[in-house]
């Protein structure tokens, strides 16, 4: 399973958001290739799910694409608790 994440920049924010998704996945016990990129490279990179915060996320909707979107990117509880969910039960 490859996870995707997405920032506008693909800098900063999506490699530190990176790292959480790695954390949080070794505590789920979930095993996933985690990388990061910028907003116009994910509309062509293949990935199983696409993570990044809502108001950028969004512009990967497209029917194909299985997106978690996060209200507040630095608040691991919810980023934990949308990969258990999207991970585990879908």
């Amino acid at each position: 399973m490859k996870l995707l994440v997405v920032c506008g920049n693909g800098l900063g924010s999506s490699f530190m958001v990176e790292m959480n998704v790695k954390k949080a996945l070794t505590e789920l016990g979930i095993d996933a290739e985690v990388s990061h990129t910028d907003l116009a490279s994910a509309k062509t990179e293949a990935a199983d799910y696409y993570i990044g915060s809502r108001d950028i996320i969004t512009n990967l909707e497209d029917g194909n694409k299985k997106i978690i979107a996060l209200t507040n990117l630095l608040d691991q509880q919810e980023l934990k608790d949308a990969l258990q969910k999207n991970l585990q039960e879908g």
